[in-house]
């Protein structure tokens, strides 16, 4: 792949052509209807227009010859962060949206080199809180905000 110069933006560019296609083929069966009265079809079919064309434009970007040395892919930083999502996926329904979010903040910032526990700390407890603001008083979204056992439950 010597042609390739940036893989990261041929990479995200191909995502991004896969999702705008994939949201144009299920569109399909929707009608589209016009601008000015839009059916159920037409957001999906211009989101996933949207999505092909910034996908070709980037994953062209990725062809294009840079002047500039790429970074080297780290695997730790994407393990750390998808285990923090996978933490909250877990916890969530067991152990409420507060502890949750306060787990995803606090394991997703060690993928940092720069990490700080009181930061990290700092920012998970917001976060938890903030979470709850949008998800359980905002949408009206029935997740457990604190872990069942505190709450009373099973």
């Amino acid at each position: 792949m010597m042609w390739v110069r940036n893989p990261r933006d041929l990479l995200a560019g191909l995502l991004f052509v896969a999702f705008g296609g994939a949201a144009l083929v299920i569109s399909q069966a929707y009608e589209i209807g016009a601008a000015s009265r839009m059916g159920p079809g037409y957001f999906p079919r211009m989101l996933g227009v949207l999505l092909v064309v910034l996908g070709a434009v980037l994953a062209l970007r990725g062809l294009w010859p840079s002047s500039q040395a790429q970074p080297r892919w780290h695997l730790r930083p994407l393990l750390v962060i998808l285990a923090g999502v996978a933490s909250f996926t877990i916890a969530a329904p067991r152990l409420g949206l507060v502890v949750a979010g306060f787990l995803l903040v606090c394991i997703s910032s060690a993928a940092s080199p720069e990490f700080r526990w009181k930061e990290a700390l700092l920012s998970g407890a917001i976060q938890g809180l903030a979470a709850v603001a949008v998800f359980i008083y905002g949408l009206r979204i029935p997740l457990p905000v604190w872990p069942v056992l505190l709450a009373g439950g099973q």
